[in-house]
């Protein structure tokens, strides 16, 4: 057979609320650090546009 009649499918990094009772433990281990680094990077993110914001804020002063 031919391996494009059966594409590999790959699983979501993580639905919020998706039912984890079909997960090893191994496998929430794994979610579990996925969404520890998304949390470290939207604070980065958040964190940068504060900055700007508030460099932006001082430049403005009236």
């Amino acid at each position: 057979m031919d391996d494009e009649m059966f594409p590999v499918r790959r699983a979501a990094a993580h639905e919020i609320g998706q039912k984890l009772d079909d997960f090893s433990v191994e496998e929430l281990g794994e979610r579990i650090a996925l969404l520890r680094r998304e949390i470290e990077r939207l604070e980065a993110a958040r964190d940068a546009k504060q900055a700007a914001k508030s460099a932006a804020g001082s430049v403005f002063k009236f």
